[in-house]
């Protein structure tokens, strides 16, 4: 299994675009808003969740492995 060391920052980026990913889903699958409206923003925050979930994974599958044992660094 490969091991790949993220930074709080890194988390908090992937953590924002899949909750940006998420709540966009959730604004086309309810019922609260304006049926255009819905659609709108939903769409929206799916696509930038989307388009902002690409490149990060692009940088973390890019990174060297971390070591797996503290003797082998």
């Amino acid at each position: 299994m490969k091991q790949v060391k993220l930074s709080v920052p890194e988390i908090g980026l992937i953590a924002g675009t899949r909750a940006a990913a998420g709540a966009g889903l959730a604004l086309l699958l309810c019922n609260r808003l304006n049926p255009d409206q819905r659609r709108a923003v939903g769409w929206t925050l799916l696509a930038v969740g989307v388009a902002t979930t690409i490149p990060l994974v692009a940088h973390v599958f890019g990174k060297p492995a971390a070591p797996a044992d503290a003797e082998e660094a």
